[in-house]
């Protein structure tokens, strides 16, 4: 079977059984939220892991940079070595791994055996994430795409809310290492759920090879790519530091900083289901307006920060347009890349690691160096480049698009 036949027996698959489809979505979504929690579990639990495992709890910390690194790497190259795999078998093959990195780290002996498992889990978070664009792309109708990109981000931004609050409660009934093996029991879950509802996805044994950066040719993506890593550097460079914001301008107390955290979350939840109303008709307008609303609240934080109610308003703003900002860029990847959305998946999974290194990075040197109002103004400066990249990466996009339809539709 060649490749069209394979692509249009699929689609006829997904207009006769939709309802397996976002089965798999939604296999697909509880796969994001084990992996985020996961990957962000360590923040709570930090004081009780290193000191059973007689390690600082700096040492400690770095088990969430280990699985960063290893997510990276994994980006890079998981769409050219494992060309030929059924994306199926793949899939099936990063839940397991997801179940082994659990179970390593809840029974770990020591920090070699405690950091093996981090990595795996960032091995999943590269393989899965990058794959996950070109795999909903397979299960459902375009027009339908926006929804399912958004449910997937919504597992993510759930997960991220609620990781650390479940972590230190889980830790504090059950220890750490019971609070990690909880992964063990939701990716037997997962497993079970994508095995039942996973349609077989052949990979296409002729596509190119070489490197994630051989998208970079195509006239709109690096431009994209900017953006993108602008975007990413921009939003964690102030996030990282909210709760030292919080703590020292409003002086909120441990209860309201929880508060205005989960609230930034909750709104988050409620802009990733909405955006998906928007992103058929407007992608590139919100790739510019979303960075420059955020960029408008950093500013105003650094004016009206010291009121509680203020702040708490303007980060439920910035939780509610953020959150949503991903399943707007996958949108793009999907429309610009049709025929390379895995390499350049891989691509835009390692640009947002790094740029969310170098956000959080520059944010603290920025925090260091001279207070708040310098970190946020950094995030600033950076969302609005953000906002002039993606511009003129939207004023490239007729010049590769010609007047195919499809291209026409990329320009809203």
């Amino acid at each position: 079977m060649n490749p069209n036949e394979a692509c249009a027996d699929e689609a006829a698959l997904r207009h006769e059984t939709p309802a397996g489809a976002w089965g798999a979505v939604f296999a697909l979504t509880l796969c994001v939220g084990t992996l985020i929690a996961s990957e962000f579990m360590p923040v709570s639990l930090l004081t009780p892991l290193a000191a059973d495992l007689q390690m600082t709890e700096g040492h400690a910390g770095q088990a969430i940079a280990v699985s960063g690194l290893f997510a990276v790497l994994t980006s890079l190259v998981i769409s050219s070595s494992t060309r030929g795999i059924d994306r199926r078998t793949v899939l099936l093959a990063l839940t397991v791994l997801m179940i082994a990195s659990g179970l390593m780290v809840a029974f770990a002996p020591n920090t070699v055996v405690f950091m093996a498992g981090r990595a795996l889990v960032g091995v999943v978070i590269g393989g899965f994430w990058s794959m996950s664009t070109a795999t909903v792309m397979r299960l459902v109708p375009a027009a339908e795409l926006p929804r399912a990109l958004g449910l997937l981000n919504g597992g993510n931004a759930l997960a991220t809310t609620v990781a650390a609050p479940l972590g230190s409660f889980l830790g504090a009934h059950i220890g750490w290492r019971g609070a990690f093996f909880c992964v063990v029991p939701l990716g037997c879950v997962t497993l079970a759920w994508l095995f039942m509802s996973l349609p077989a996805m052949p990979s296409d044994r002729t596509a190119r090879g070489g490197t994630v950066f051989r998208v970079l040719r195509r006239r709109q993506v690096p431009l994209g790519m900017l953006s993108v890593a602008l975007f990413f550097l921009g939003q964690f460079a102030l996030y990282t530091y909210l709760r030292p914001f919080l703590e020292t301008v409003p002086r909120v107390d441990v209860t309201t900083l929880s508060l205005i955290l989960f609230g930034t979350g909750a709104a988050g939840l409620i802009g990733s289901y909405l955006i998906g109303f928007l992103l058929t008709s407007r992608l590139f307008s919100l790739l510019i307006v979303i960075p420059l609303l955020m960029a408008a609240i950093a500013v105003a934080l650094t004016m009206v920060g010291g009121s509680p109610a203020a702040s708490a308003i303007l980060l439920a703003g910035w939780g509610l347009v953020a959150t949503a900002a991903p399943v707007a860029w996958w949108t793009w990847l999907s429309r610009a890349l049709p025929d390379e959305a895995e390499a350049g998946g891989g691509l835009l999974v390692a640009v947002v690691q790094l740029a969310i290194a170098l956000g959080a990075t520059l944010g603290g040197l920025a925090y260091d160096a001279s207070g708040y109002r310098a970190t946020f103004a950094v995030s600033a400066v950076a969302l609005c480049a953000s906002a002039l990249a993606a511009t003129l990466a939207w004023r490239q996009r007729p010049l590769e698009a010609g007047s195919t339809p499809h291209g026409q539709e990329a320009l809203t």
